[in-house]
């Protein structure tokens, strides 16, 4: 998040400056031009193109209009999927061809007010949306439309949340937190039988909690004490309020910290991201992992924080070796040299919309992907 360099530009020959705000990171853009309703979409995507960000002082509807004209623009020249010779050089410029479409459509900016009210014609009321995403502020600022579009989006998502049957209620995921969209996963810790020592009042950790969803699932299983882990500050104030509307919060100690907290359990549960890449914003660390960091760690720390006969839950998607990224070869190494056995595997097939879309340059390796829980204990 970058919320204290400064945006500069030139208005009517005089300097004018603002703080800069970017959730995903972005830096402050070094050029910048004064746009309003006059400007057409063709020079405006030269613009954005050749580097030049545009701060919009026109009518806000008109701004929107002109961000999907931009879309419309670059999805034309879109990566054809058959280009490549290998999936592993496919993803990559597929990332690389969405980096380029979330710098160029970031590129289109508006002012905000200190009290988060835009100052524009025909503007929405968005005060409460960025109070709840970002807090109060003191100065106003300056952020991309596009990015104002995704905290909107998100606080639909908040407000509507996802319904989960087995919970008996709705998760409710706060700005910037993963949405279990993928409910596959809930699936499989909620099938998967409970390892025979473990009783009421056995502990469990859920390491990487996010929205609490699977810390929610493991007390409806019935465990007592259960520590949920994560390293985010949203994600644990986003699983307090989730799990205190489920009537569980009482079972669940919520801690801040990197993988495992303190102590031993007779289940420790980690969804951990499953792509071993560099995420782009920070909503992505939920998928991308750098070098697997995530992954390898919590194997390598899980022998340790295991009682006696107790198991750890891997659940891990098998995506990242349809695209060569990781081999199985690799995840069994790494299991074996952290001391641990496999003592059964459960696959699901993903069932999410975008297994059906064949316009998806990625479609091949989300067609073959399954989702698996790994009941791993110690040697």
């Amino acid at each position: 998040m970058s919320d204290y360099s400064l945006i500069s530009w030139n208005e009517a020959g005089i300097e004018r400056s603002a703080r800069w705000y970017s959730e995903k990171g972005m830096p402050a853009p070094r050029r910048v031009l004064v746009i309003d309703d006059r400007m057409t979409a063709d020079v405006a995507y030269r613009l954005v193109c050749e580097g030049t960000a545009l701060l919009w002082k026109g009518d806000f509807q008109n701004a929107r209009q002109l961000l999907q004209a931009l879309a419309r623009r670059i999805d034309k020249k879109r990566l054809a999927h058959k280009t490549t010779s290998s999936p592993t050089e496919l993803f990559h410029r597929y990332r690389q061809t969405q980096s380029q479409r979330a710098r160029i459509l970031g590129s289109l900016l508006i002012p905000f007010n200190a009290d988060h009210s835009i100052p524009l014609r025909r503007a929405p009321d968005v005060r409460l949306e960025c109070l709840e995403a970002h807090g109060p502020r003191t100065e106003a600022y300056i952020a991309s439309l596009c990015e104002l579009q995704g905290l909107i989006g998100a606080f639909e998502w908040r407000k509507k949340g996802i319904a989960l049957p087995a919970l008996g209620g709705r998760i409710h995921p706060h700005y910037g937190v993963f949405a279990p969209i993928r409910s596959e996963y809930v699936d499989l810790v909620i099938n998967t039988p409970l390892p025979r020592q473990v009783t009421a009042q056995s502990v469990a950790f859920d390491i990487g909690t996010g929205t609490g969803i699977l810390a929610a699932v493991l007390a409806r299983r019935g465990f007592q004490r259960i520590v949920a882990t994560d390293l985010d500050v949203r994600a644990i104030n986003c699983a307090r309020e989730n799990l205190t509307h489920l009537g569980i919060v009482t079972q669940v100690d919520l801690v801040q910290t990197n993988l495992f907290p303190e102590g031993q359990a007779s289940l420790i549960v980690c969804n951990p991201p499953w792509i071993p890449a560099r995420p782009s914003s920070p909503l992505e660390h939920a998928i991308f992992d750098p070098e697997s960091r995530m992954l390898w760690g919590f194997l390598h720390g899980l022998s340790l924080h295991l009682a006696p006969e107790g198991e750890g839950w891997l659940i891990l998607s098998d995506f990242a070796e349809h695209l060569g990224l990781r081999t199985r070869a690799e995840l069994l190494a790494a299991i074996d040299a952290a001391g641990l056995k496999v003592l059964s595997k459960s696959d699901v097939k993903p069932y999410h919309k975008r297994v059906a879309d064949t316009s998806d340059p990625l479609h091949a390796a989300r067609a073959a992907e399954l989702t698996s829980l790994w009941r791993l204990t110690a040697k």
